[in-house]
């Protein structure tokens, strides 16, 4: 953020989160433009990956002859990323096919000529490429040790939490805001418990959508998620090995699991009061413009006797970007306004080592040391003030889990 002079800041789109309203009309032709923008994305990734071979060809063939003898194997190394991003682009038209029609409740129209694809940004191409990894992270074998020390903690927390001895469990109801491609909340559906997961990005939907209702055969489809990485290779091959997904079936729930994912803005699709019995956050309370409004949203949705489970790091996503707020804030400053909103803090862990999409051949590889916490709206909030050790006793013979109602007027993936 840039400095101050300590005078007063203007009132500017810059100091306010809140969108520019707009008249029904109107929102509905951003929504369609955005909308046909990620198709685009996905639709200009092979010319983009081209561009970058053709970059990387030109830099090697301005070598001297004697320099490029010594390097007989760049030129046909080179020809099989192009190979590779041909591949992935045959998975990502597929994604594409499938996200035309997805919502339940909102069509975007058809594209005046469906066979024009303008070049897209360079942050809509990072944003793709990102999200390629994702599949790594989530659905593939190879990102199970990922998976393990990220995911694994909040589903063995929300297992002591609402051990199935003690509750019907599928009348608990989780969300997972942040969802991304859904596998965290595809595991707690498995289990037996309500989970809706809730992602904002159509990179994210687009590709959840593909893999958890287009995806049947375990390890049948094939993406190379390294091939945009041209630094800290060790090997040529590292570039262009191959991940295969899914690793499970994602269609293997039970039949009566109670799965589902809703698109739109955590804070704008979430305001019923006292409505989720946990409310699950994995690397997701980084990506507020005010971290201080999920904390309160969070508090806002949650039962009485409702728990928050976090487990993240505070790597803020609209630092530094023009035009957008982003107060960034330390763990510590987060922490007292918890508590002073009302939350009890019953586990904190201040170090948890973890990776994020990581290539675990790479010459470079960040380490996260994220905090976890599990943090409890107090229950007593329903009694008028009734004791909360009252209502705990209570609970031993009666869990208060309940299903929470079915929200109308969001974006339903089918």
């Amino acid at each position: 953020m840039a400095e101050t002079t300590g005078e007063e800041p203007p009132a500017s789109p810059y100091f306010n989160k809140e969108r520019i309203k707009h008249n029904p009309e109107e929102e509905a032709k951003l929504e369609r433009q955005h909308f046909w923008r990620i198709i685009d994305a996905f639709r200009f990734y092979r010319v983009h990956v081209q561009e970058q071979v053709k970059r990387a060809e030109r830099q090697f063939l301005s070598l001297s002859e004697r320099h490029q003898e010594l390097l007989p194997d760049v030129l046909s190394n080179l020809t099989q990323i192009s190979q590779c991003a041909d591949h992935n682009q045959e998975i990502l038209q597929g994604i594409v096919h499938n996200s035309l029609h997805m919502f339940e409740n909102i069509e975007y129209g058809e594209r005046e000529d469906p066979r024009k694809v303008g070049p897209s940004t360079t942050f809509d191409m990072d944003k793709l490429k990102s999200t390629i990894k994702q599949f790594v992270r989530d659905w593939s074998e190879t990102g199970r040790a990922e998976r393990d020390t990220c995911y694994l903690p909040i589903i063995q927390e929300i297992q002591r939490l609402f051990p199935h001895d003690q509750y019907d469990v599928s009348k608990v109801s989780v969300l997972i805001p942040g969802a991304g491609l859904g596998r965290l909340a595809w595991e707690i559906a498995r289990l037996g418990y309500i989970c809706q997961g809730n992602e904002w990005s159509f990179f994210m939907l687009f590709s959840s959508n593909f893999v958890l209702n287009r995806c049947e055969t375990v390890n049948s489809m094939t993406l190379y998620p390294w091939i945009h990485q041209f630094s800290n290779n060790k090997k040529s091959s590292d570039q262009t090995r191959p991940i295969i997904f899914p690793d499970v079936n994602p269609q293997s729930l039970p039949l009566d699991a109670d799965f589902s994912m809703v698109a739109g803005d955590f804070v704008e699709v979430y305001g019923e009061p006292d409505s989720w019995d946990c409310v699950a956050t994995c690397f997701f309370i980084d990506t507020a413009h005010n971290v201080i409004e999920y904390v309160e949203t969070i508090w806002k949705i949650l039962k009485p006797g409702g728990v928050w489970i976090n487990l993240g790091p505070l790597l803020y996503h609209f630092e530094n970007m023009a035009n957008e707020l982003s107060v960034e804030l330390s763990y510590e400053d987060i922490r007292t306004a918890i508590i002073n909103i009302g939350f009890h803090i019953e586990v904190e862990k201040t170090s948890v080592q973890t990776t994020y999409t990581e290539n675990d051949r790479s010459m470079l590889r960040y380490i996260y040391d994220c905090v976890f916490f599990v943090a409890r709206k107090p229950a007593n909030l329903y009694f008028n003030g009734q004791e909360e050790e009252d209502y705990d006793d209570q609970q031993q013979s009666s869990p208060p889990a309940a299903k929470s109602p079915r929200r109308e007027g969001t974006d339903c993936i089918t």
